[in-house]
């Protein structure tokens, strides 16, 4: 049993653990390499040959074990000291059974040379073919014609060849170094699928970015002007790009549309969906003059006939007027709106309709509210009430609630940064759905 000094690490790329084979994971450990003093023995095979320290502990009969790896982490060299007196001890100094393989032997043999290592030889050139092909002769009674046989030549493996040399540690324990055709070939195929790989994935990245940038443009750039009504909205993405959608549409005659929306799935799919439905909800503006239902069936519609069957959308859809201080509102399977009154009361403006993209017959109610002076709207996606914190409590309803009214004498653009960094707070860990919020407010009385 080995009394650990030091916690052991794993060091292993896990590119050579087979971990979806039929049969257990197997792999070899260690070879045991025996030396007269570990201590003096360790820096050569760290410093010198670039290994890493897997662990260094003792028995419980007091004797070191020190273990050491290749970069590479596949196999380790247990360093032992033997006692003087012990077998064990006359192995020291021997050449061993330890082969490197690596895919370049001259240049390992330089970088190596560099440090003080010492090697028995430059390395040298072999080439060499399979036993089989050594020993092996044709057959002289085989019952074929020999013109209609095949060349005994081609049924061999080819010729294989390598680079070797020999290095030596401190106490004379001779290892080989060596180089196979087969495997350095297999490391420049490697290499090269890694580096289309990591292009491949550079380029994802770029385009992702670029989608990114795309898709902020989508959000309001600006923000039309009204006389009785202080209003911002915030969306921030889980991923680079993702299916919350808020706007701000001019309809024209004194009246602004406020619009949230909450896509079904996230990333790329779910980016798609948010800048169709976008497109849908702008190009359908200019035919519902005065009547939300005309614009939503007919949103409706194209979004059933441009997207899968699967795909839906939540989405609050509020008329402001900005001279009666009317806001008619459809809410199709969204969260409910909340409007904070003076008096300190709470109105939930709820569905009054199923959700967008699901059944090609679809109808919807119009709710109304008027936005006294004083009084604070606020629209928000699930990624602020559906956050979690560390005890798997959610911020809800009833967070958002106290932590408008915290905030409430802020500007919009103050109070929405200051309730989002509350839920960013509620939640340590990293965010996982978009976090998209819309807060309006009638300026009080004049005292």
């Amino acid at each position: 049993m080995l009394r650990m000094s030091s916690p052991p690490r794993l060091l292993a790329d896990a590119s050579v653990f087979p971990l979806d084979g039929p049969s257990p994971y197997l792999r070899l450990q260690s070879v045991t390499v025996f030396v007269r003093d570990i201590d003096r023995s360790l820096p050569f095979y760290l410093d010198q040959l670039g290994f890493q320290l897997v662990f260094d502990g003792r028995s419980n009969a007091g004797s070191r074990w020190v273990s050491v790896a290749p970069p590479d982490g596949t196999a380790n060299l247990t360093l032992v000291a033997p006692e003087p007196a012990s077998p064990q001890h006359k192995l020291i100094g021997r050449r061993t059974q330890v082969t490197f393989v690596t895919e370049d032997v001259t240049a390992k043999f330089r970088e190596w040379l560099a440090r003080g290592v010492r090697f028995e030889f430059t390395p040298r050139l072999r080439r060499l073919r399979n036993a089989l092909q050594r020993r092996a002769t044709p057959s002289s009674a085989s019952p074929v014609p020999r013109e209609s046989q095949p060349s005994f030549q081609d049924t061999l493996p080819p010729v294989w060849g390598g680079v070797f040399t020999r290095f030596d540690d401190p106490d004379g324990n001779s290892f080989s170094l060596v180089s196979f055709d087969e495997v350095t070939h297999a490391v420049e195929a490697q290499r090269r699928a890694l580096l289309e790989k990591l292009e491949l994935e550079r380029r994802a990245s770029q385009e992702l970015e670029i989608a990114k940038q795309v898709q902020a443009r989508l959000f309001p750039q600006t923000l039309p002007p009204l006389k009785t009504l202080e209003y911002a909205g915030i969306c921030h993405q889980a991923r680079q790009v993702g299916g919350d959608y808020y706007d701000f549409l001019d309809l024209g005659n004194h009246r602004m549309a406020f619009v949230i929306g909450d896509i079904s799935g996230k990333g790329i799919a779910a980016a798609l969906l948010m800048a169709n439905l976008q497109a849908n909800l702008r190009s359908q503006c200019a035919i519902a003059f005065d009547q939300p239902q005309l614009l939503l069936r007919a949103v409706n519609r194209l979004f059933c006939e441009n997207t899968i069957d699967s795909a839906f959308a939540t989405l609050f859809f509020g008329e402001y007027d900005d001279t009666s201080h009317r806001l008619r509102y459809v809410n199709c399977g969204h969260l409910p709106a909340l409007l904070l009154r003076t008096d300190h009361s709470v109105e939930r403006l709820s569905a009054t309709a199923t959700i967008l993209g699901i059944f090609k017959s679809w109808d919807c109610e119009i709710g109304e509210a008027r936005l006294a002076p004083g009084d604070a709207l606020a629209l928000y996606t699930d990624g602020i009430t559906e956050s979690f914190n560390g005890a798997d409590e959610q911020f809800g309803e009833a967070r958002l609630l106290a932590a408008l009214r915290r905030h409430r004498a802020l500007c919009c653009e103050a109070m929405l940064t200051a309730v989002v960094n509350e839920v960013r707070l509620f939640t340590p860990h990293e965010q996982s759905d978009d976090i998209t919020l819309i807060v309006a407010k009638s300026p009080p009385s004049p005292s």
